[in-house]
C-alpha cells in the first residue's frame, strides 16, 4: 500500500495509511498522513473496501493474493456493488490467470462471467480510466467494459 500513499503526498494529497499489527515485518507506511491500526485482517479490510473507488493489485505475494481474492469474492456474491478491480503487470499475475483460465473455468470452479469482474493492465491510464468509469457508473452490476488477457 505504499506506492499508493507516496504517489498521494508526492502529488500533495491526503492519504490514509491502514496498518496491521503483526509479529513482524508490519509497520506503517511513512507517506500517510492519516493512520489507521488494526488487530484483526478482517477489520481492516472491511475498512479498505467501504471507503475504496477501486482496488488496484500490484504484484505482490501471499497478503495480495489474500486481498485480491476476498475483493473478488465480496464483488462476485454482490456484497460490494460498483469496485473496480485492477491487476496492474499482464506478465506479473499471467501465471495466475492462466491457471484461474486453465484450472478453475475448465473445472466449472468459476463461470465465464467470473473472469470479467476484473481488469488487468500494464497502462497507467487505462487504471485511472477504469476507476472513474466505475466511480461514475450508477449500475450496481456494471462489469469493466474488457479485461486484458
Amino acid at each position: 500500500m505504499e506506492a499508493a500513499n507516496r504517489g498521494a503526498a508526492e502529488a500533495g494529497g491526503d492519504s490514509v495509511g491502514l496498518n496491521i499489527e503483526l509479529p513482524c515485518e508490519q509497520v506503517a507506511n511513512p507517506y500517510a498522513n492519516h493512520k489507521m491500526e488494526f488487530r484483526y485482517f478482517f477489520c481492516r479490510r472491511v475498512m479498505f473496501v467501504k471507503e475504496s473507488s477501486g482496488v488496484v493489485v500490484m504484484p505482490g505475494g501471499i497478503g495480495t493474493l489474500d486481498e485480491f481474492f476476498e475483493v473478488l469474492t465480496l464483488k462476485q456474491t454482490g456484497k460490494i456493488e460498483k469496485l473496480p478491480i485492477i491487476m496492474f503487470g499482464a506478465n506479473y499475475w499471467g501465471g495466475l490467470l492462466d491457471w484461474m483460465r486453465g484450472t478453475l473455468l475448465a473445472r466449472g470452479a468459476i463461470s465465464p462471467e467470473d473472469l470479467e469482474l476484473f481488469d488487468v493492465t500494464d497502462d497507467i491510464e487505462e487504471v485511472v480510466a477504469i476507476i472513474k468509469r466505475g466511480a461514475n457508473t450508477h449500475d450496481p452490476h456494471a462489469k469493466p467494459s474488457r479485461n486484458v488477457r
